[in-house]
């Protein structure tokens, strides 16, 4: 594993974002043994750590010279590219725009005229977008960030030109699939998310690392990792656990 990468799994860990637990479900409905929540990167020594590391990973895959301004997803998006751009200044001296969308467009102030769908406005006429987000599971908030990018720029009468897409880990599970009620089909295979985003807008993907090579670094050097509400290296039960549910979800 990269430094990064390595870094990474650590942070998760002592932030106890990644857990496992009994009865965890999915926003697809789907059945989980495990859970990544950023959320909970909640100081301000955690948050920068986080940052610090997507602005190293960008800067050594160089896809910092690819875009000007990082968007994030609301909410969890937000922080991230907050995060990221300070920490392109601060460490390499690479001063990028960010912005986030707005649950519901703004219409007074400075947005009136124009139902304003993003915040600080660093979206600029012919600027290249890099997405940044936590997790890929279905890639369902990428494709939505896209949609409210073009429709900002309608809005505007801007072109935007998006650079690609940049997560902190991929899952490496496949997408759900639902019967005809809408409820997920269990113990069945989708599509994988990442290869149909791909496929789909033809934007590439990074992602920082995946989920079987953080829990065996993590295993390897027995790292504590939250489960069933105790920190302590990770089972073999765990692990088990892990593989088996990968078998059927994953790619």
């Amino acid at each position: 594993m990269q430094t990064c990468q390595q870094e990474l799994a650590l942070l998760l860990a002592e932030s106890k974002a990644l857990f496992f637990d009994d009865g965890l479900t999915l926003k697809d409905g789907r059945p989980s043994p495990y859970f990544v929540n950023f959320g909970l990167f909640r100081t301000g020594r955690l948050i920068a750590e986080l940052g610090r590391i997507m602005a190293d990973f960008l800067v050594y895959t160089k896809t910092s010279e690819d875009f000007d301004v990082l968007v994030g997803p609301s909410y969890k998006g937000s922080a991230l590219a907050v995060a990221t751009a300070s920490a392109l200044y601060l460490r390499h001296g690479m001063d990028k725009g960010f912005d986030y969308d707005r649950k519901e467009a703004k219409q007074h102030g400075e947005a009136r005229g124009h139902n304003a769908l993003f915040v600080t406005g660093a979206l600029q006429d012919g600027f290249r977008i890099l997405i940044i987000d936590d997790v890929a599971t279905t890639m369902g908030t990428k494709f939505d960030i896209l949609g409210r990018l073009t429709e900002e720029a309608v809005q505007k009468g801007h072109s935007y030109y998006p650079a690609g897409v940049a997560l902190y880990l991929d899952r490496e599970q496949t997408t759900a699939v639902y019967d005809k009620s809408g409820m997920p089909v269990l113990n069945t295979k989708g599509q994988n998310a990442i290869k149909n985003f791909k496929m789909k807008t033809g934007l590439e993907v990074q992602t920082i690392t995946g989920i079987r090579e953080t829990v065996e670094f993590l295993a390897s050097r027995g790292v504590p990792v939250l489960q069933k509400g105790v920190m302590e290296p990770l089972k073999s039960s765990t692990i088990d656990e892990l593989n088996a549910y990968l078998e059927v979800y994953g790619i």
